[in-house]
């Protein structure tokens, strides 16, 4: 599938046939899903160079945490976590992404090699991020947001969550446009698991072809959420851990893909990256069979005999 937008984006955030996967490389002692095991910038790098050989598209790397609850980190100390890994995995040929929602970090990958800014505030939780991103002409994911992880929660009522997301999204969208960043710039993100309570993320995922219908490229980024760990309960109603979340990962990355997500964020990158081609391959057996359906339609003059 090719990934939509009024402009393309930069031609190594493009496949051609199939929706892309984005390897996460927590540089955190702190994240819900691996507790920091990649933590100092050999590990994180080593990691980022697995995920390559795995597959990974993009390695999207991030140094303060977004899970709920979690206090935010000085800003020279994300700079510190982030910049050593990036430059080392920029300087390896990889595409990389800075997940970060401060402008002083975003412009200070970008000169470190980063070609994709994902800013899970959407420019909110930074006034200078638009100008940032004008300025470098760095693509940059606009993720749906209501609030900084420690109060995120507070924030989770709706009346139709998708209505909802899209509307404010469109809004973020309008504001970035009038602080100078082009539409080709950007990319979608409906934020599941940001200020959204548990059954609000399935209609998210399920009516994604609307978020896909507005036009720009939509990343989903499910990977070891909490709605997975629910969904997945044991029987005394304990979420499964983190960890047990991948192969519902897989299972969303490839619906995601057949339903026309640009890219999927997830932190087991081999299972994902079968998903997607699992579902370019069903796609594309899909526009065969309506190209037949055409020749056959052609040939008996529409009577299908």
């Amino acid at each position: 599938m090719t990934p939509r937008g009024p402009a393309p984006l930069p031609d190594r955030l493009r496949a051609a046939d199939r929706t892309l996967v984005m390897g996460v490389v927590n540089v955190t002692p702190d994240s819900f899903s691996d507790g920091g095991r990649w933590y100092t910038p050999n590990a994180a790098v080593a990691h980022g160079l697995t995920m390559l050989e795995q597959g990974a598209d993009v390695l999207d790397v991030g140094g303060e945490s977004t899970r709920p609850g979690a206090r935010r980190v000085p800003v020279e100390e994300e700079l510190e976590r982030v910049l050593p890994v990036i430059e080392a995995l920029a300087q390896r040929g990889a595409a990389v992404s800075v997940d970060t929602t401060r402008a002083q970090v975003a412009a200070a990958a970008v000169e470190r090699g980063a070609v994709l800014v994902n800013d899970v505030s959407g420019g909110l939780a930074d006034d200078d991020m638009a100008e940032v991103v004008a300025r470098t002409g760095v693509a940059y994911v606009v993720m749906h947001w209501r609030g900084h992880a420690d109060v995120m929660d507070d924030h989770a009522q709706y009346d139709d969550v998708v209505a909802d997301v899209r509307r404010e999204l469109a809004d973020r969208r309008a504001a970035l446009r009038a602080a100078g960043v082009h539409d080709g710039q950007l990319v979608l993100d409906p934020g599941l698991g940001f200020a959204k309570p548990g059954a609000a993320n399935w209609p998210l995922l399920a009516r994604l072809p609307e978020l896909v219908a507005d036009g720009y490229p939509v990343l989903v980024g499910a990977s070891r959420k909490r709605f997975l760990g629910h969904l997945l309960a044991g029987s005394d109603g304990t979420p499964a851990p983190p960890l047990a979340r991948d192969h519902a990962t897989a299972a969303i990355s490839a619906l995601a893909a057949a339903n026309g997500a640009w890219c999927v964020r997830v932190h087991d990158v081999p299972a994902s990256v079968d998903a997607v081609r699992v579902a370019g391959a069903w796609q594309a057996a899909q526009g065969s069979d309506d190209e037949l359906a055409v020749d056959e339609d052609a040939r008996t003059g529409g009577t299908g005999r």
